[in-house]
């Protein structure tokens, strides 16, 4: 049905033969995703959807979400705009997984670009299922019953710092205390396990002390980036990514000021990891 090209050996793919602007049946959606449940990441280019065929693609995957943070075009409240320009550039730096402050993060985003720079800005996606096959055996085994603390609070600091950002963002501050992951999640759907810790949400290690628990973040953080686990996708206006963000890192590169940058992203509700 696709034609697919690998981004690297471990992780993404894109896939072109489709046209994402029309009616998809249910076998076009179901390959989809049983594209992505292959590859973690896939890709699409030259898909101009419309903000409705945004919201039908991603409900395929399940019920839809906001988010406390990031603005929404009207009547679409599923849709958060990811914009950065010269006046307000983007805050986010770091690797991470999205939301895993919540007790149930989500199971995938569908990302599509609309203004992109000259030169930049690409995105980077990491495989934690090929970091976690990749641990020894021994540390598989000492991983396999630890928990970590993810926070919504840590991990939107930058703007809580902002003047009137703690007022701002109250509501969600209060409503995302702390919780509580495993460290190794096994995937719902495919049985794989996969490291779930992200420099961006992920506090500590509940089981170590502070020093154990830096130390071993640390190295989890490292580790889970090295090259053979990740590919790199350069953004071109209408391209679309779709993630495994059960099993995924992700991290914009920052490489494009002041040049204006604006994508939109839906997030599909995900279960509670175990």
């Amino acid at each position: 049905m696709f034609s697919v090209k690998k981004l690297s050996g471990c992780i993404g793919a894109e896939l072109s033969g489709v046209d994402l602007t029309s009616d998809l049946d249910k076998s076009v959606l179901d390959e989809i995703e049983k594209q992505l449940l292959e590859h973690e990441v896939i890709f699409f280019r030259d898909q101009d959807i419309s903000w409705q065929q945004h919201k039908e693609i991603a409900a395929h995957f399940g019920s839809l979400q906001s988010h406390p943070a990031y603005s929404s075009p009207d009547g679409y409240p599923e849709i958060t705009i990811l914009e950065s320009t010269a006046e307000k550039p983007t805050k986010i730096e770091s690797w991470h997984t999205d939301m895993t402050f919540l007790k149930s993060p989500p199971l995938c985003s569908i990302l599509r670009s609309k203004i992109c720079p000259p030169k930049g800005g690409d995105t980077m996606w990491s495989s934690m299922n090929g970091a976690y096959e990749n641990l020894s055996p021994a540390m598989q085994s000492f991983l396999s019953d630890k928990t970590a603390e993810h926070d919504f609070s840590y991990g939107f600091k930058e703007s809580i710092a902002e003047p009137g950002g703690r007022e701002r963002l109250k509501d969600a501050i209060e409503e995302n205390p702390p919780v509580c992951h495993p460290v190794i999640r096994t995937h719902p759907q495919t049985g794989k396990k996969s490291i779930f810790v992200n420099p961006l949400f992920t506090t500590k290690i509940n089981e170590l002390s502070k020093q154990e628990s830096d130390a071993l973040l640390k190295f989890l953080y490292e580790h889970s980036i090295t090259p053979e686990f990740t590919c790199r996708f350069s953004w071109t206006p209408n391209a679309i990514a779709i993630w495994d963000n059960r099993c995924t890192q992700h991290k914009p590169i920052n490489d494009y000021f002041p040049a204006h940058r604006l994508l939109e992203r839906i997030t599909v509700d995900g279960d509670t990891p175990y």
